[in-house]
């Protein structure tokens, strides 16, 4: 992202860290910019994934690991992103760790893409199938990236680092059958279900867009929350 690279101040050869990789779609473009990359991400499935796609990148480590678990490198970073994956992290350890890793004039930005809205005769069928399987329909985890979400919140509350900047993308998603099948199965939410209550969930929203016509467009907002760490070590 231009906007968080600017304001990182960031030039090639930086160090970054990537808390939460997945399968790497984030990554790939900060590795673009030849940035030094450490990625880690706990689960193995997608380490794996990670590294298929990030294959060609000379500048990424991909590390199984979670941030609580990280090594405590003090100043080893310019700057630690997080893309839908701050949410996940141990709230009593999550900035200060940020804060220890990062370089005096070090930044975090953490962002998230939220779902605004869905055909309405699709989210009816999608709200009866979740409850159906789930027993449960409401705000998807993403919901916590709007403004009205604590992200911003939680910054000032640490008290580590400096205003929080906030930008919002709004964009477009067209969706298949089957891309859509895909992208749920990539979901946190839905890989903590039992295998086989997400194989029946994500077979019956499958069935519900195909009876829909195979496809369907969604709107879409991405929410970034950029902060500087606050110089000084006295408060780590």
């Amino acid at each position: 992202m231009d906007d968080v690279v600017s304001y990182g101040n960031l030039r090639p050869g930086d160090p970054v860290l990537e808390v939460g990789c997945g399968t790497g779609q984030a990554t790939r473009s900060f590795a673009k910019r030849d940035f030094r990359i450490v990625a880690i991400d706990p689960g193995p499935e997608m380490i794996r994934a990670a590294r298929e796609s990030l294959a060609g990148f000379g500048n990424v480590e991909l590390v199984e690991t979670t941030l609580e678990a990280w090594p405590q490198d003090k100043g080893a970073f310019r700057l630690i992103i997080a893309a839908q994956s701050w949410h996940w992290v141990s709230p009593d350890l999550r900035f200060v760790k940020a804060a220890k890793l990062l370089s005096s004039d070090g930044s975090l930005a953490v962002f998230g893409h939220v779902p605004t809205g869905w055909p309405i005769p699709l989210l009816e069928r999608f709200k009866e199938i979740y409850l159906r399987h789930t027993g449960r329909w409401g705000p998807p985890p993403e919901a916590w990236y709007l403004p009205s979400g604590p992200f911003k919140g939680w910054f000032d509350e640490s008290g580590l680092f400096g205003p929080v900047e906030h930008r919002c993308y709004p964009w477009k998603w067209q969706h298949t059958t089957s891309s859509y099948a895909n992208f749920q199965g990539t979901r946190s939410d839905i890989r903590m279900l039992t295998p086989t209550i997400r194989d029946e969930l994500i077979n019956d929203i499958s069935k519900a867009i195909d009876r829909h016509g195979g496809e369907f467009e969604m709107d879409y907002e991405t929410h970034l929350y950029m902060a500087r760490r606050i110089g000084g070590d006295k408060q780590l």
